[in-house]
């Protein structure tokens, strides 16, 4: 059976899965990971694809390796449906659990309102792939991880990727780009950044939001008509994605003018689409596919022992399974680098933070993770919680995604004052000193000399 019958038998049959029995959380020696998730309501493609790659990851480490360093890992989820309040119940209703790793919500809206609640309480926020651009500076949000990408990240290898198209990022000058976004605090984060690059590049910018879910955008594609852009970027999510592919079909736009941003690069956005998604284009952090050593294991060692997390495995290797796992692999990665730091046992939050500040993941470390070619690398610092991501972009070409592009940088040199002047101001008016991070990697380096001479 084709891959897009397969997944689209998928899609019909339903994206909701149950939990699956998870271990108990709560011993000593097991580290805990609250699962903030959802798997019911508009966005549970994301979510059931998503979370089921990270427990999946989780189970690998256990089944393979006993663990981290003889550590089991520990979850249980609570169901958010993608809502704030939600969220916060769940996070104030598991927060009291020994161990915990990390929150990791897979939300912008809850993810904002968990930042004061984690930074007291001392454990890490992981926010793969979005979240707030100025945590990126963790001299003020010390807590807080956008890794890989952050939404000016994003955006910044978006329109590099546009200049691309164009010839040159000068051949920009003088065209027209639509932004068309969510109508949510994740849909407008971009806002800004976007109206600066247009000034920086000379090509003019045209910001149309659709307001959630996303099921009615005749008007805003009339208007996409009638600018006649050079190009249109998708910043959607969930059901907005399909509507915006198949509403851009109705009205003549051509699908491989159409750029999606990380939400809007699944299968679950294309395949339902149709022949409306036929060469449209969208940026990602981590290929899909299960040709990955890592992925192998999952289906070998996890799949193959009735352990699998999704309700359907033909979903195995898909956009959101794939970025459950490698959210897996950053987690547990940190994890093992704090235990390098402070002992092979149940870390503390504050301690687990420090391991993924200090997350550092070259080429060389990747393939030996199994993971050549799924991502490129990370380099987390305390003054960079993003890590220094790179993107690549892929395109659908009816049956499955395929890479159109290099690995791409952002443009940090221009990125990082933006980013620093926001967290400045974000410092000052909730009353925070910066963190000294100079200070801190060369006590982090005394540590490391004084432990060797004693050895």
């Amino acid at each position: 059976m084709p891959l897009t019958t397969r997944l689209r038998a998928a899609l019909l049959a339903g994206t909701v899965v149950l939990a699956g029995a998870a271990p108990r959380a709560g011993r000593a020696d097991e580290q805990y990971f609250p699962l903030q998730s959802y798997r019911v309501g508009p966005y549970a493609a994301g979510g059931t694809g998503f979370f089921g790659g990270f427990i999946d990851y989780l189970n690998l480490i256990n089944a393979r390796d006993g663990g981290v360093n003889g550590v089991k890992l520990t979850w249980s989820e609570g169901e958010t449906q993608y809502e704030v309040e939600r969220g916060v119940e769940v996070y104030e209703r598991l927060k009291s659990r020994p161990g915990i790793a990390a929150w990791n919500p897979l939300s912008v809206g809850i993810a904002y309102a968990m930042i004061d609640r984690i930074t007291a309480d001392k454990v890490p926020l992981i926010t793969i792939n979005h979240g707030r651009t100025d945590s990126t500076d963790g001299r003020v949000f010390p807590y807080v991880f956008p890794l890989l990408l952050n939404p000016y990240s994003e955006t910044s290898g978006i329109i590099q990727y546009l200049g691309t198209r164009a010839g040159g990022l000068d051949k920009l000058r003088g065209k027209t780009v639509a932004v068309l976004y969510h109508g949510s605090p994740y849909g407008k984060e971009t806002i800004p950044i976007y109206a600066q690059l247009a000034a920086r590049y000379g090509f003019t910018v045209a910001q149309i939001e659709v307001p959630h879910p996303g099921n009615e955008q005749q008007s805003q594609w009339l208007t996409i008509r009638r600018l006649r852009p050079d190009f249109v970027v998708l910043r959607g999510w969930g059901v907005m994605n399909p509507v915006a592919l198949k509403t851009a079909q109705k009205t003549g736009f051509p699908a491989d003018r159409i750029v999606g941003n990380v939400w809007s690069n699944s299968e679950e956005d294309v395949i339902p689409a149709g022949d409306a998604a036929k060469g449209y284009v969208a940026i990602t952090t981590q290929a899909s596919g299960t040709a990955y050593p890592v992925i192998q294991e999952v289906v070998g060692k996890v799949y193959g022992a009735g352990n699998g997390n999704l309700a359907d495995r033909r979903r195995i290797g898909s956009v959101y399974h794939n970025l459950g796992v490698l959210n897996g692999i950053l987690n547990v990665e940190a994890v093992r680098i704090a235990q390098g730091k402070f002992g092979q046992r149940t870390l503390t939050g504050d301690e687990v933070r420090w391991g993924f500040e200090h997350l550092r993941l070259d080429e060389a470390r990747v393939a030996a993770l199994g993971a050549k070619g799924l991502f490129h690398s990370i380099n987390v610092t305390c003054a960079n919680h993003e890590g220094e991501g790179r993107v690549t972009f892929q395109q659908w070409d009816g049956a499955k995604w395929t890479v159109v592009s290099d690995w791409i940088a952002p443009d940090w040199a221009s990125l990082r004052p933006i980013i620093e002047a926001s967290a400045t101001a974000y410092a000052k008016e909730h009353g925070i000193t910066p963190r000294d991070c100079a200070a801190e990697e060369a006590a982090d380096a005394g540590g490391k000399h004084a432990a060797a001479a004693a050895r």
